[in-house]
């Protein structure tokens, strides 16, 4: 992971999940890491002097401006924005579906990966260098009839990242979907599904690991991968 040593990661969600997991392995690789949650920070469980918490919603400007300046003051700068943080509430019945289920999902889905991504960029264009990643999944490939609401916030979600990963090649960032299956996390509360056939969150991080790990003149513009148990069945 020579790479990762020393580079500065911001990440939503670090506290749980997939978040979580990763920032973990970013720290064992020597990567200082900056833990962007709204709930608890990730610093509350792990003490690392190369880690940061602050805590903040994704899908407010303030929020956001305050937490990537936050960061600058803690690390100097951003290499790497991970946008993490995702919200997926049940919302089967589009007939029955409320305006505030909808509008909270693609406040945090598609508004946080904007404004995040807003402010990476403009930490990033003047060196010309970085690189910004978004967990999807691959809801934003293939649409499922129980979460329309959901899917059209992933598909929204990577519409806008393939529009800016277009414009951030002539200016040396770095633009990935990450597209998990379905992952094994706090995500699922108590819905009764099929766990053991899901990813795992640590398979996540490695993946994102990996993308982060490649030179500096490979690009991954997305990956998908999945459970096999979970394709199969």
């Amino acid at each position: 992971m020579v790479n990762l040593k020393n580079k500065v990661v911001f990440i939503t969600g670090a506290s749980s999940g997939i978040g979580k997991a990763t920032a973990q392995l970013l720290l064992d690789a020597g990567a200082k890491v900056f833990d962007f949650s709204r709930t608890h920070q990730l610093s509350d469980e792990v003490t690392h002097e190369n880690l940061r918490s602050f805590r903040g919603d994704v899908s407010v400007e303030t929020d956001v401006k305050a937490g990537f300046a936050a960061c600058l003051e803690a690390f100097g700068t951003v290499d790497v924005l991970l946008n993490n943080a995702g919200l997926g509430l049940l919302s089967t019945d589009l007939a029955e579906t409320d305006l505030d289920t909808f509008e909270q999902m693609m406040n945090v889905n598609v508004r946080g990966v904007f404004l995040c991504n807003r402010e990476a960029l403009k930490i990033m264009k003047p060196h010309k260098a970085g690189h910004i990643l978004t967990v999807i999944s691959m809801a934003g490939q293939r649409t499922n009839p129980n979460a329309p609401i959901y899917c059209a916030s992933k598909f929204g979600a990577r519409g806008l990242n393939s529009g800016l990963a277009d414009q951030a090649l002539k200016l040396g960032i770095k633009v990935t979907d990450i597209n998990p299956g379905p992952t094994d996390s706090n995500y699922w509360g108590d819905r009764q599904v099929p766990r053991e056939k899901f990813l795992k969150v640590e398979d996540v991080a490695r993946v994102i690991l990996f993308v982060l790990d490649q030179p500096d003149y490979v690009l991954i513009r997305e990956i998908n991968f999945d459970n096999m148990k979970f394709l199969a069945q």
